[in-house]
């Protein structure tokens, strides 16, 4: 137990009402009672040291992907790397090397096609070739981070351009992270991001720049598929292509550079032939300029949509991409995707809460609201909650895209929120005579995720039948949460049970909070 988790199991256990002396008396009690074996304390400070030795071999290994990754691109390339690696002791190696390489690419069957390494996939790929060797692998790895720290050299004026491009990539996570499951904010910061790198290190060049999503097409298959839906775009851009549509039977690239999965550059686009050109009021003879475009990844290496640039709105005659710019936007690329799939992951959750509270609100009439928050960073290392769903005494639900935010200082009558995601525990308080229960979601590493506040009003406990089908409710909603977590994180392809799965990938996040409950059932018969 950590130390919030601690009072606050002693506040459940002792209550409300409880004197002062009886407070002295149980913590007599406790002091006198309490042992802890020999093998009790080495068992804890063993697992201290390991999760304090893991989180620095972590954070070692960030800090050399970083060091390798100077174009802020998000990812490595994994034949240069191995190249590097080929001359680490010798023959021993390389044949560390090649092993290690042939289990990742089972374990990343993307690898062979894409030939990207992803920070995750770089240092388990590190963990790999360590293993291979006789003697301490964390001796092994130290000597793999001295010898490829040494192999990477960096100019002062390239290290500063890198350390400015990576705090804007790092804008549009943190705008993801705080704007509960609004894509509008992320959208805004990708923008934001490009302005400012081509002021400072493109030249001043006038560039319009348009993220494209691809779609199910479900109104004209005929014309294909799938469809780019264009959902944000350059403020000068918008009256243009905010909202506009691409099949695949028009003028283009875009479609090439997902079929590839590779940027398609056209340094000329009035030579080119095939490109669409959406502002239709440019006269022809100013159609001139460079145009980029980038397919966008997820994790599995997937293309789910593009982001394209172009020098149209510059008439100088040197408006062309450079190769550091072109790798800076395969960064914005890949911290697009991330922010993309955070918002996703975020969306996900709040759908397995309103599906846990739609199954839940005709089970249990003692309840009167329940709030569901979700946790966010704040300022100084600080957290906030977001309200994203409230729900009253019939179940009606609000969905909050745009968060309510709470601010602890701001809201000292709803401070057991707070309190529960500092424990992680379920707190129990009553404010003016009406009580609650503040229930945490966890993530994967038991840290408070996202908190239900239900009110039951003037009951101080739910009765026998309600409760269980509470506990119950909360029980798969955690284990749907939890699921979703893990696929986010290991990068693997999810395991569907149901067939609805397969066929509804807008509900699914939904069916899982059901298929946990189909499968506790099919256990309990």
């Amino acid at each position: 137990l950590t130390l919030p988790q601690f009072v606050q199991l002693m506040d459940n256990f002792v209550g409300e009402d409880i004197s002062l002396p009886t407070v002295k008396r149980l913590t007599a009690f406790i002091k006198g009672e309490y042992k802890q074996t020999e093998e009790e304390k080495m068992k804890q400070r063993e697992k201290v040291h390991r999760m304090s030795h893991m989180a620095q071999r972590k954070q070692l290994l960030e800090g050399l992907f970083e060091k390798w990754d100077s174009k802020a691109c998000g990812s490595l390339d994994l034949e240069e790397v191995i190249a590097v690696l080929s001359t680490f002791k010798g023959r021993m190696g390389k044949e560390a090397l090649m092993e290690a390489k042939e289990q990742l690419c089972f374990q990343y069957p993307q690898l062979s096609k894409v030939g990207k390494l992803s920070p995750k996939a770089f240092q388990i790929f590190l963990e790999l070739i360590a293993s291979k060797f006789t003697g301490n692998e964390d001796e092994t790895i130290d000597n793999l981070v001295r010898f490829l720290t040494t192999s990477v050299e960096q100019s002062h004026t390239r290290s500063l351009q890198s350390s400015a491009r990576r705090q804007w990539l790092q804008d549009i996570q943190k705008a993801a992270e705080t704007s509960g499951t609004s894509m509008e904010p992320v959208y805004k910061a990708v923008i934001k991001a490009l302005s400012p790198d081509m002021e400072a290190h493109g030249d001043n060049k006038r560039i319009s720049a348009y993220i494209a999503l691809l779609e199910e097409n479900w109104l004209s298959p005929e014309r294909g598929q799938v469809l780019l839906r264009y959902v944000a775009c350059t403020a000068d851009d918008a009256p243009y292509i905010l909202n506009q549509i691409l099949h695949r039977d028009m003028k283009g690239v875009s479609f090439a550079a997902i079929d590839q999965g590779k940027p398609i550059y056209v340094p000329s686009v009035q030579h080119h032939g095939n490109i669409h050109f959406w502002n239709s009021d440019r006269p022809v003879e100013e159609r001139k300029g460079s145009l980029l475009v980038l397919p966008l990844y997820d994790a599995h290496w997937r293309v789910f949509g593009i982001l394209g640039l172009d020098t149209l709105r510059d008439q100088c005659h040197k408006s062309i991409f450079l190769t550091h710019e072109i790798n800076f936007y395969e960064g914005v690329c890949h911290a697009f995707s991330k922010a993309y799939h955070h918002i996703c992951m975020w969306e996900n959750v709040l759908q397995v809460a309103v599906t846990a509270l739609d199954w839940l609100y005709p089970r249990t009439p003692s309840i009167h609201a329940v709030t569901a928050y979700l946790v966010a960073p704040g300022k100084d290392k600080n957290y906030v909650l977001c309200k994203v769903i409230t729900t009253d005494n019939i179940g009606q639900k609000e969905i909050h895209r745009s968060p309510v935010v709470l601010l602890r200082e701001e809201n000292l009558l709803r401070d057991y929120l707070f309190k529960c995601t500092d424990s992680s525990e379920v707190t129990l308080t009553s404010i003016y005579g009406e009580h609650h229960i503040a229930v945490p979601l966890h993530d994967l590493s038991r840290q408070t995720l996202g908190i239900f506040d239900i009110s039951i009003r003037q009951h101080k406990k739910l009765p026998p039948q309600e409760q269980k089908d509470l506990q119950k409710m909360l029980k798969m909603a955690q284990a749907a949460c939890s699921e979703i977590l893990q696929r986010s994180l290991e990068e693997r392809e999810p395991t569907q049970v149901l067939e609805a799965e397969r066929v509804a990938n807008v509900r699914h996040a939904g069916i899982l909070f059901h298929r946990f409950m189909l499968q506790e059932l099919r256990e309990c018969v």
